[in-house]
């Protein structure tokens, strides 16, 4: 079974099936994993009931980043935000569908991490602050 999950990342990484910017988009946000390099941005629409209507990613990295971030940007639409914001780490987990280490795991998270600061809107509130 891991050598399908397996298969799926690469294909996932080598062929992202929602990659691209969304303009306009209702909620974006883009972070880094400092200690890998990986670099991404989420770009998300809703419709007036807060359900996704689109998504999508745009960034660089490592295979399981990458492959997470599509993975859960196809995963999302049709949810409404208050079901992702209660999205965990076990949700990125049971998507990409294997076990991970430390290391793998932060870059996994990412996608999940990036997408949250989105839609809770920590970018509006950082230029707040500035």
């Amino acid at each position: 079974m891991d050598d399908f999950y397996r298969e799926l990342i690469i294909d996932r990484y080598k062929s992202p099936h929602n990659k691209g910017r969304l303009d306009p988009h209702d909620y974006s946000y883009e972070d880094d994993n400092p200690l890998c390099g990986d670099e991404l941005r989420i770009d998300v629409r809703v419709d007036e009931n807060e359900v996704v209507t689109e998504a999508s990613f745009e960034g660089q990295g490592c295979a399981i980043s990458m492959a997470s971030a599509d993975l859960l940007v196809e995963h999302i639409v049709g949810k409404q935000l208050a079901e992702i914001k209660a999205m965990s780490k076990e949700d990125i987990l049971e998507l990409l569908g294997i076990e991970l280490g430390p290391v793998r795991l932060k870059c996994a998270l990412l996608s999940l991490k990036v997408l949250k600061a989105g839609i809770y809107g920590i970018e509006e509130l950082e230029e707040e602050l500035t």
